[in-house]
C-alpha cells in the first residue's frame, strides 16, 4: 500500500495516555473506517484505528482495481450522499497528493423501467445528463454495443483507485494524529457503560468512549447481543478484468475513453443480474454481475472463480463488449455485505456507532459516509437519516 511522506504529520499531546481511554476506536481499516478516523481526527479527537488485516493486504474488496464513482440514482438522498462525497474525495487527494477520482462519465442502458427513473432524478438534481440511441452510443464508444436508449452523465461519474483511496484516507488521518494497529482485529466488543466500550484484541484492550464499527462481512459476528441490525446477507461476489482487444496498448485513445457503465436487464434478457463496469487504471475492464453470488461465511471467504459465473461473463463480454478479449478474463473474488433493501446502516446504540450493508456500492460514498459516522460519535447527529435510505 503506497505511502505518502510528503504530508506533514500533526502531533499533539494523547488524552488517553493520561486516562488509558481514547475519544473513539473505529474498527475496521477499509475505506469507510478508514474515512470515519480521517474525519474523527481532522476533528482533533483522539483516534485509534484498528485494522485486522497487514499494511497492503486486504480482504472484501479487490483493492488496487477501480471502483465506480457516480451520482446516478433513483434515490435523492443517494445523490445528494454522493453529491457530498465528491468535493470531500477532492479534499483527501488535495491533502495527501494522490489522484483518486478520475471523471470518465457513464451510461445506463437496457430496461428502460430503470433508465427513465434515473433521468427524472438526475433531471430534479439539475445533473447534466442526455439521451443517445444505440447507434449513436456504439458511435462514440466503439467497444461497447448498447441496448435500448442510452443515457448518458458526462461529469459527475468516474472511477476510484480502491487501493490509492484506501491509503490515502489512512495517510490523512495519521496525519491528523490517528493511530493505526496493523495486525489486530477486534475479537469481542463489551459496553461497559454509557461512555466507555472496551475492545478485546490479540495484543490486548483498546478502551473508548466510543467505537466506530465498520467492518464490513463481520459486522454481525462482532456486534452480536449489541446491536439490532438488519439481516446482513454476506456473498461470493466475482468481478472480473478483462483487457482490451488486442491488449492495452492497442486502441490507447478508447482507453481513456470508456465511460463506467451499468446495464439494467430485465428478468426477460436472461442474465443473472444487471452489470455494472468500469475501466481500470490498469488497462482492463473490470465488470460483473451485481448480487448474484452464493452465500458465504464471513471468515471463510473462498475467492476461486466460479466456473458457471464466469463462463455468463464472457458470453456478456462477446455479445455487449467487443472492444474487450473474451477469452482471457481475471477473475476478482471480494465478498458483498447487504440489507435485505439494500439500504445503509448507519446508526448508534448506546457508545456503539455502526457502519454496514453498504451492498458492493458504498466505495464511492466513502468520505460522506466517514462523516455521518463521525458525526454520530460526536453527538452531532443522533441518526443518519440524509443517508440510511435508498
Amino acid at each position: 500500500m503506497p505511502a505518502f511522506p510528503h504530508i506533514p504529520v500533526q502531533r499533539r499531546s494523547s488524552r488517553s495516555a493520561r486516562t488509558g481511554v481514547v475519544d473513539v476506536v473505529v474498527i475496521g481499516g477499509g475505506v469507510v473506517g478508514a474515512a470515519a478516523a480521517w474525519q474523527l481526527a481532522g476533528r482533533d479527537r483522539d483516534v485509534v484505528l484498528l485494522d485486522q488485516l497487514e499494511t497492503g493486504r486486504v480482504r472484501g474488496v479487490p483493492y488496487g482495481s477501480a471502483e465506480i464513482y457516480r451520482q446516478t440514482y433513483s434515490s435523492a438522498r443517494y445523490v445528494r450522499l454522493a453529491a457530498e462525497a465528491l468535493p470531500l474525495w477532492r479534499e483527501v487527494e488535495a491533502q495527501t497528493g494522490a489522484a483518486l477520482l478520475q471523471i470518465t462519465g457513464g451510461v445506463d442502458h437496457g430496461d428502460p423501467r430503470g433508465t427513465r427513473v434515473l433521468a427524472e432524478s438526475l433531471a430534479k438534481h439539475g445533473i447534466a445528463h442526455e439521451w443517445l440511441d444505440p447507434d449513436e452510443a456504439s458511435a462514440r464508444w466503439p467497444g461497447m454495443v448498447f441496448s435500448g436508449p442510452v443515457l448518458y452523465q458526462p461529469d459527475r461519474t468516474g472511477r476510484i483507485h480502491a487501493g490509492q483511496a484506501v491509503a490515502a484516507l489512512t495517510a490523512a488521518a495519521v496525519a491528523h494524529g490517528a493511530v493505526v494497529k496493523r495486525s489486530t482485529p477486534a475479537t469481542a466488543i463489551a459496553v461497559r457503560g454509557d461512555d466507555l466500550v472496551e475492545v478485546a484484541t490479540p495484543r490486548g484492550p483498546v478502551r473508548a468512549r466510543r467505537a466506530v464499527v465498520a467492518v464490513g462481512a463481520r459486522t454481525a459476528e462482532l456486534l452480536d447481543g449489541l446491536v439490532e441490525l438488519p439481516r446482513l446477507r454476506v456473498t461470493q461476489e466475482q468481478p472480473t478484468n478483462f483487457p482490451l482487444w488486442g491488449g492495452a496498448g492497442s486502441f490507447p485513445a478508447r482507453q481513456v475513453a470508456w465511460p463506467t457503465f451499468v446495464h439494467h436487464v430485465a428478468p426477460e434478457d436472461g442474465w443473472p443480474g444487471s452489470v455494472h463496469g468500469t475501466a481500470t487504471a490498469e488497462g482492463c475492464v473490470k465488470l460483473g454481475f451485481r448480487g448474484v453470488g452464493p452465500e458465504m461465511h464471513p471468515d471463510r471467504p473462498s475467492f476461486a472463480p466460479d466456473p458457471a459465473q464466469l463462463r455468463r461473463l464472457q458470453e456478456y463480454v462477446a455479445a455487449f463488449l467487443p472492444g474487450l478479449d473474451h477469452r482471457v478474463p481475471q477473475p476478482l473474488g471480494c465478498t458483498r455485505t447487504s440489507t435485505p433493501d439494500e439500504r445503509f446502516v448507519l446508526d448508534t446504540a448506546g457508545p456503539l456507532v455502526v457502519g454496514a450493508g453498504f451492498s458492493s456500492h458504498g466505495f464511492a460514498f466513502a468520505p460522506a459516509l466517514g462523516r455521518v459516522l463521525a458525526d454520530l460519535s460526536t453527538g452531532a447527529m443522533d441518526r443518519a437519516p440524509a443517508a440510511a435510505a435508498r
